[in-house]
């Protein structure tokens, strides 16, 4: 049945003549337009290598023209109850870079332990970055991990190297670490596919999905695509046996809240944190995060059901 309303769906985008484009959240694909404002992204690699060499990690330019930086804390061993977080499921740091090198605006989210957070903002403030959130996006993990998420606005390399500072007050790896080995899923991805009626991506033993939104969300002047992170994140880590974990986030406008969470309640699926993580994006968004395990189709139509509730971006038309 999921299959079947999956298909009428993209058979009338295509009539409509529906297209959009796909950057990645958290490495998973999503439609999404390119940045709009006052800075308009270069969409060349080359013009940001100075940007990842000092930051000390080589980015992506992703769709959108976001030259986003992945800072996974492969260091940490965090655990909820017996599952053991895979840095791609819920321990990524990053900035995402916007704009032109030299007029550059960069938002982000930095993965931290309690005693890293306020050395980390001290830092981050003595290089004219802002924290605009810290919170936790998890319940009961050991250890306690915290999130802070920053902007910023100026040349990129002193952003980067604002940001490197930062983090070295933290034990974060601040040097590209080996891609995860490709695994197979113990659950069906395509099945899991027709159920959120979005493409997923294979995050090394995560299968996750970034879905932007439908209207435009803009700070600053600029244009936030999703592979900025302005998005809802969904995220299975495999379990085995078919089962999974899941976290992730919504991004919701305020009137889209109470439905969302109820329909995650209903589904017992655990609501972590309900919280902004910018201060002056508009529409202003609310994220909440949230946390189940047990078979991975019934997750999905669960995450689904408070999908519904979500003015998320058309699926792309493959």
């Amino acid at each position: 049945m999921h299959a079947l309303i999956r298909t009428l769906v993209l058979v009338s985008m295509v009539l409509l003549g529906c297209s959009s484009a796909g950057p990645e959240q958290q490495g998973a694909p999503t439609p999404g337009a390119a940045p709009r404002g006052d800075a308009a992204a270069t969409g060349d690699a080359n013009d940001w290598q100075a940007v990842g060499d000092a930051l000390g990690i080589p980015g992506k330019v992703q769709d959108g023209g976001v030259y986003r930086i992945s800072m996974p804390r492969s260091d940490l061993n965090v655990t909820v109850g017996e599952v053991a977080i895979r840095p791609s499921f819920a321990l990524g740091s990053y900035a995402a870079f916007l704009g032109s090198p030299d007029d550059a605006l960069v938002v982000g989210d930095l993965v931290l332990l309690e005693d890293e957070a306020n050395p980390v903002l001290a830092r981050l403030q003595d290089a004219g970055l802002a924290q605009t959130a810290l919170h936790r996006h998890l319940l009961g993990e050991e250890p306690e991990v915290m999130y802070m998420h920053y902007s910023g606005r100026g040349d990129a390399v002193e952003l980067a190297r604002g940001i490197r500072h930062a983090l070295g007050a933290s034990a974060t790896p601040l040097e590209p670490g080996p891609a995860p080995d490709p695994t197979p899923f113990s659950f069906d991805t395509t099945e899991l596919d027709d159920i959120i009626g979005y493409q997923g991506q294979d995050k090394g033993g995560v299968w996750g999905y970034g879905i932007g939104r439908a209207e435009p969300v803009t700070m600053d002047g600029v244009e936030l695509p999703p592979s900025s992170g302005v998005a809802t994140a969904l995220n299975f880590q495999d379990l085995g046996e078919g089962r999974a974990a899941i976290n992730g986030d919504f991004a919701m406008t305020p009137d889209e809240v109470d439905g969302v969470l109820r329909a995650l309640r209903d589904a017992d699926i655990a609501v972590e944190a309900t919280h902004q993580h910018m201060l002056d994006d508009e529409p202003r968004l609310i994220y909440s995060h949230f946390w189940a395990t047990g078979d991975a189709a019934d997750l999905a139509d669960g995450l689904r059901a408070a999908l519904d509730h979500v003015d998320s971006a058309e699926p792309l038309v493959s």
